[in-house]
């Protein structure tokens, strides 16, 4: 299957493309005009671009064996994904992701559900979109490369969690994990939650509202 970016990926190598518009020098004594010239070297930090004529993604482009990038910071907030709002619809999701995100349905006019990126290889999804009400309600995150807002990452640890939320951060036992902690960051009607391991690490988060926010077992 063909992979690409997110539609909001896309965007921002779209803009990033915009910067250096100056005319290419006019072929000379000697420089022969029919004469490929080296490309400028791109600027350090730059992400990789892919050859023209070529299908492929570059390699470090996704997380393995999905169609997730890897480094997407800024595209969840507490408004939703990109464009994509919390109440909006399945398709705004659908186009502000700009890629596959699978056939899920509710089992029942209304239900719950989540798209989840294709392909995933496994019965595990490391970003999924849920959907219930027919309306788009949370985000599940298990991808270290997507920052939640405020700064919070898979892999940090408690500490680090609760120096970044300030004083807003309210903890709790994980409901099936011995040790484990929920920590729960409210801001307005929704809420951002950290679930985390027997040691204090962030093993995954949520974004969302209430009340699917707090729905431990996703749609189960």
């Amino acid at each position: 299957m063909k992979q690409t970016l997110p539609a909001v990926a896309l965007l921002a190598l779209a803009l990033s493309a915009c910067g250096d518009r100056s005319p290419a020098p006019a072929a000379g004594p000697e420089t022969d005009a029919r004469t490929p010239q080296a490309a400028d070297p791109a600027p350090a930090g730059s992400p990789p671009v892919q050859a023209a004529g070529t299908d492929a993604a570059p390699a470090s482009a996704h997380a393995p064996g999905t169609n997730i990038p890897q480094v997407v910071d800024g595209v969840i907030t507490f408004d939703g994904f990109g464009p994509a709002a919390f109440g909006g619809t399945e398709e705004d999701v659908r186009m502000s992701w700009g890629n596959d995100l699978g056939d899920a349905a509710p089992s029942e006019p209304g239900g719950c559900y989540i798209l989840k990126p294709q392909p995933i290889g496994t019965t595990d999804y490391r970003l999924g979109f849920m959907i219930e009400g027919d309306r788009f309600v949370r985000i599940d995150v298990r991808n270290e490369g997507y920052t939640a807002p405020g700064g919070g990452k898979v892999g940090m640890d408690r500490a680090e969690i609760e120096r970044l939320y300030g004083g807003r951060v309210e903890a709790s036992p994980h409901k099936y994990v011995e040790g484990a902690q929920t920590l729960r960051v409210a801001e307005g009607d929704k809420a951002l939650v950290f679930e985390t391991d027997a040691a204090g690490k962030v093993t995954e988060w949520r974004i969302g509202v209430p009340p699917q926010i707090d729905y431990v077992e996703g749609c189960g």
